[in-house]
């Protein structure tokens, strides 16, 4: 459901007047945001064209194209956003979606998924690496086809892609890689994680940067991103800009200027932190309790991850300062979110990802923007393969029947649909290779087998491929410690199963928003 905490009579006179102290508080960078006091409630020190795969542009009268900024992290989970007040602001000035999931939880299916609008069962891309995965899957299954950027270029939008493409996407002197057709600027890379020593494809020229503090990486796609947005408006055309950060995907480089800050922090004591589930899956048998050098390690990274996200943070308040310069800001929408979260001591699992658990797979998405309400929450059940059709049909193009996925355009503008899904599928397929895979992690890490699952709103439902089962029941056990397979019905088990069946095998809107309707 949407909660709504003003009326809607006057929505559209506040977010005029929140959006625009937004764009004032932000201004300055985190230190004036943290003069304001945002954030410090925490207790932190704040500081081409369009082909039979793509949506048809529908030539509907509108009076002025809005345009479109798409921050996407990577491995951003909800506990780092109480340490980056802009985003806090964003919150604030805009709506949050509360139950918004990754198809997977790592970073080339769940990539694949937002740029196609298509469960990995669909785009073919399981993994990070070859053979059923990366981005030589991605190109063999003609995903790049499927994405929003050619549909939005031909419907007249300026398109820019700056910063993390797909994992095996590789940029190097000489040989700087393709640029994907609908794209009409390309600062784009692969494998950039240690944010200096890396090359990017600068609209087909590999360009080198090193190691000084100018080439930190999120500072360059923020200049970059910048820049794009000064360009689009000298040449008064809308655009949709997406600018995809490293950060705070391992190793958690800081910028310089942030990597003493923080110094103390330690990671959030969740009711799952260092308990294991009962029963626990067999993957977790090895598990053991988690030691004090253990836990002092989990601290350590999460301080890490928590200063590598200060300069994505300063980075979003410089877009917003300058769409306000450029006159642009009341016609954006701003959209922010993650492709998958991290789990940290969660079910005794040391730091990694690729579980079905909440830790992993619910991950931030915050929107502002023209008739976006102010400070309300979406609760309905969303997913990345829904912003493919959101970048659409917000340019005015009809998304085609082929995504999977459903536009959050009525969510985000306050009108809630009836008929919505009930379930969200999350698909994962275990690495037959660990080589050349940024998100390999020893078995206490978080290393399952290949499974698939259902978040409904109130509990999720997991399969393995050797046949194991997890159940948990969220309102009682928001925590996932409470392992209610065992215990299921012959009854529950059977609509459970004929649910996740359905999700699996579903092709294109009309059957998967049929399929995400929980069967009895």
């Amino acid at each position: 459901m949407l909660v709504r905490p003003y009326g809607r009579g006057v929505m559209t006179g506040l977010c005029v007047t929140v959006t625009a102290a937004f764009l004032i508080s932000c201004s300055g960078g985190s230190n004036s945001t943290s003069d304001a006091g945002v954030g410090k409630s925490a207790g932190a020190e704040a500081g081409a064209s369009a082909d039979a795969g793509a949506g048809t542009y529908t030539g509907s009268p509108v009076p002025q194209k809005p345009n479109i900024v798409f921050v996407l992290t990577d491995d951003l989970s909800w506990n780092l956003v109480r340490y980056m007040p802009h985003v806090l602001q964003m919150e604030k000035a805009g709506t949050t979606f509360s139950n918004f999931f990754a198809t997977d939880s790592q970073c080339c299916p769940s990539r694949s998924s937002i740029f196609t609008g298509e469960y990995p069962h669909n785009t073919g891309v399981f993994t990070n690496v070859a053979p059923d995965g990366g981005y030589d899957a991605f190109v063999k299954n003609g995903d790049e086809r499927k994405c929003f950027a050619p549909a939005l270029q031909s419907a007249g939008y300026r398109t820019g892609f700056m910063g993390k493409y797909l994992n095996g996407y590789k940029t190097k002197p000489g040989n700087p890689g393709r640029v994907p057709s609908g794209w009409n600027e390309w600062d784009a890379t692969g494998g950039a994680y240690k944010e200096f020593n890396y090359s990017l494809n600068e609209n087909g020229k590999a360009v080198s940067y090193g190691h000084r503090p100018k080439d930190y990486l999120t500072d360059v796609l923020s200049a970059k991103a910048t820049s794009f947005v000064d360009t689009s408006a000298q040449a008064k055309k809308p655009f949709m800009l997406e600018v995809s950060t490293f950060a705070p995907h391992s190793p958690f480089v800081p910028a310089p200027r942030d990597k003493h800050k923080f110094r103390g922090i330690t990671a959030p004591r969740t009711g799952a932190y260092g308990r294991p589930s009962t029963p626990a899956p067999k993957w977790q048998s090895g598990l053991t309790p988690l030691t004090a050098k253990d836990q002092k390690q989990i601290d350590h990274k999460f301080g890490k991850r928590v200063r590598s996200v200060q300069a994505v943070d300063e980075m979003i308040g410089h877009l917003y300062s300058r769409l306000q310069a450029k006159g642009l800001a009341r016609n954006t929408y701003f959209m922010f979110a993650s492709d998958n979260g991290l789990h940290m001591g969660e079910h005794r699992l040391r730091s990694g990802k690729q579980t079905a658990y909440d830790t992993d797979i619910k991950v931030p998405l915050i929107v502002t923007g023209p008739g976006v309400p102010l400070g309300a929450q979406v609760s309905q059940l969303t997913e990345n393969v829904d912003l493919n059709p959101t970048f659409q049909e917000l340019a005015g193009v009809k998304p085609p029947g082929s995504v999977d996925g459903q536009s959050l355009v009525p969510l985000i503008h306050g009108h809630p649909e009836d008929d919505w899904r009930q379930a969200v599928l999350i698909e994962h397929h275990h690495s037959a290779s660990k080589k050349g895979d940024p998100d390999a992690a020893p078995k206490n890490a978080g290393d399952p087998p290949s499974y698939e699952a259902i978040r409904t709103a109130d509990a999720v439902y997991i399969e393995y491929v050797d046949g194991e089962r997890e159940y948990y029941a969220l309102k009682s056990d928001p925590d996932e410690l409470r392992n209610l397979a065992p215990s299921l019905s012959a009854d529950q088990r059977a609509s459970l199963h004929k649910t996740l069946t359905a999700l699996e095998h579903c092709k294109g809107s009309s059957a998967c928003r049929a399929a995400a309707r929980t069967k009895t």
